[in-house]
């Protein structure tokens, strides 16, 4: 299986999305809350409906930008959310982006890749990123599935992954998440590291 534009695009028609909970996490939301600086460069990828951009938006954020595959989500963020600068708003992949952000979030899309493709995704956030940028969200701490999205994980899984390309600042299991996540997720604050 591919996990490609086409697969993504068949989920959000077929409103297969149980990822999506229809608007933006705890967990999140109070970490942008104590954020001071509004002019943050900020990269959300696999964005889908994309819930923590609007929440950025209305709080004053004017340095939001997004990413998604999958051109239905992206249509459907467009028609929610007029007043969002739609050259902020990127249909395309991920890993052929090439631009520099402060801060990217995190958040259901590491476990939607295939796992083989997750030291690309250090890698790629790594480079994004500018000196001392973060990546900065919550990843699944349970096996989930092995077979199809979303792919589950645990910490141990993770710090191999990330080490060599972030200082792990806080990888810990999230005190605020979701009734349906508690005890399920991490949140992580990853600060980059010049790669060698």
């Amino acid at each position: 299986m591919t996990y490609d534009e086409k697969y993504w695009t068949s989920r959000y028609k077929d409103k297969s999305t149980p990822w999506d909970v229809g608007h933006i996490t705890t967990p999140l939301k109070e970490y942008f809350d104590q954020l001071t600086d509004k002019t943050l460069k900020i990269l959300i990828p696999g964005c889908g409906n994309a819930y923590e951009a609007a929440y950025l938006h209305s709080q004053g954020f004017i340095n939001v930008h997004l990413v998604d595959i999958s051109e239905a989500p992206i249509n459907e963020f467009k028609t929610n959310h007029p007043g969002f600068p739609s050259d902020h708003i990127i249909y395309g992949d991920f890993f052929e982006l090439e631009d520099s952000y402060d801060l990217m979030i995190e958040q259901t899309f590491f476990c939607a890749l295939h796992p083989s493709h997750r030291h690309a995704y250090a890698i790629k956030t790594n480079e994004l990123l500018i000196t001392g940028g973060k990546l900065v969200g919550l990843l699944f701490n349970d096996s989930l599935n092995n077979d199809r999205p979303p792919f589950g994980g645990f910490k141990e899984d993770y710090i191999k992954i990330f080490r060599p390309y972030f200082e792990l600042t806080i990888i810990e299991e999230s005190y605020n998440s979701i009734p349906p996540r508690q005890g399920r997720e991490l949140f992580i604050n990853l600060r980059k590291i010049e790669s060698h």
